[in-house]
């Protein structure tokens, strides 16, 4: 993660309890960004900005990945690996868009959703 995006992530985290928490503020400011260049993509700097927007959403899936892979995290198998195919979806749509000549803001959508869902359910009280 580059040091602005942690950066955003510890400065959440001061506002914020627990670390799935942090986790969905980091998701739901992603999944802003890529839906305000998706909303504006006439605009001129829209390359810089779609380009800043994925490149912040990969390294925040990057770090996920780096954490749902050690041995020792306490999330279920199961869940772990779900999550762990849904980011390597998530690198490949980023991938596919930033190597387009022509990228389609729809393409952005499905990123944009992903982000919100996760975020939605790390934001979920865990039944008691």
């Amino acid at each position: 993660m580059t040091h602005r995006a942690m950066q955003a992530y510890e400065a959440a985290g001061k506002t914020t309890g627990s670390g799935r928490e942090l986790e969905a503020v980091a998701l739901f400011k992603s999944a802003r960004r890529l839906e305000a260049v998706r909303q504006n993509w006439d605009a001129e700097d829209r390359s810089a900005q779609l380009d800043e927007a994925l490149k912040y959403n990969q390294k925040l899936w990057t770090f996920f990945q780096c954490e749902l892979s050690t041995p020792d995290h306490e999330m279920l198998t199961e869940l772990r690996v779900n999550l762990l195919r849904l980011s390597a979806f998530v690198d490949r749509r980023t991938f596919e868009v930033l190597a387009a000549k022509e990228p389609d803001p729809g393409q952005l959508q499905i990123l944009i959703d992903i982000n919100r869902n996760v975020a939605a359910g790390l934001s979920e009280k865990p039944p008691a």
